[in-house]
């Protein structure tokens, strides 16, 4: 005797599909951020050169990343990355000229494609751009300084927008211990040089370091894998950046990112590459010891 099944119908999930609707992918969280960044900055302290500046260096990098990655990996790249990337330059770069932006894009952008290793790119590409250019072009360009002069209003709301993204990216303990570390080690640079200890804190309430501290040092594709890992990088980076200061250097966070965060991947890389070879060679060990029977 046959059975016949009779199927209820599930009702659709209203509640999951509405969250799908107004989840925004992470993706694309971070754009939207910088976006949020700019267009604040821009009408409220007039932080940008010129929207046509900081559009150029958008352009150049998204251009650059589709020809670079259509020809070293021979597919359209996602082009989140370079959106950011360029718009970072357009934000953080100054220059009287339009050359810089374009020049500082395409650096930043090429970088990805040309240092690499084992597969991965070790420079952030803004940080590498950047820091590029106020190296080998420093009588053209600078970096934004504080041109928000340090309003508490803005940092508050920018503050609390970046930890709220960077939490659901779950980053935020990279941010947290820069931070930490960075007024920790206020404490010993005023004890060096003598000079007052807000004056040391200060720099960090500035949109350059709102940049720095959400956009660069938690870059995804430029960070060690481990969180304990990632931790020990952002200290080091702070403490790198407090020699930096010390010996007066304009653009010490740039300068010790640039530094640190390739030194710290390769330094896992070659760490893993040795965990690799020694479980290779414990299963080849293990295989003379106790040999598979054979079939015939």
């Amino acid at each position: 005797m046959s059975h016949i099944t009779i199927t209820t119908p599930v009702p659709p999930d209203n509640g999951a599909q509405w969250k799908r609707i107004f989840s925004l992918d992470n993706r694309f969280m971070p754009p939207l951020f910088i976006t949020l960044i700019l267009l604040v900055g821009n009408v409220s302290f007039g932080i940008l050169e010129s929207y046509q500046k900081t559009l150029l260096a958008i352009m150049t990098s998204i251009v650059a990343e589709m020809i670079l990655g259509r020809i070293f990996l021979h597919k359209w790249p996602h082009l989140a990355s370079a959106y950011i990337t360029g718009i970072s330059i357009g934000i953080l770069l100054r220059s009287p000229f339009f050359w810089p932006y374009a020049l500082c894009s395409l650096l930043a952008i090429t970088s990805k494609y040309v240092l690499r290793v084992k597969g991965r790119h070790i420079w952030n590409p803004s940080n590498f751009g950047i820091s590029a250019m106020v190296f080998l072009a420093a009588e053209s360009v600078a970096t934004l300084s504080i041109q928000w002069g340090n309003n508490l209003g803005a940092m508050l709301v920018i503050w609390l927008l970046g930890s709220i993204i960077i939490w659901r990216l779950r980053r935020f303990h990279i941010c947290a211990v820069y931070v930490i570390s960075f007024v920790a080690l206020a404490f010993l640079r005023t004890w060096i040089t003598g000079d007052p200890l807000l004056s040391e804190i200060s720099p960090i309430t500035g949109p350059e370091y709102q940049l720095f501290i959400f956009f660069m040092i938690t870059d995804p594709k430029t960070t060690v894998r481990s969180k304990r890992g990632q931790c020990v990088v952002a200290f080091a980076v702070a403490a790198v950046e407090m020699l930096l200061r010390l010996d007066q250097s304009v653009y010490a966070p740039f300068y010790a990112l640039f530094m640190v965060g390739p030194i710290a991947l390769l330094i896992e890389m070659w760490l893993n590459s040795r965990r690799s070879s020694a479980n290779t060679s414990g299963n080849l060990d293990k295989s003379i010891a106790y040999p598979l029977p054979h079939s015939g």
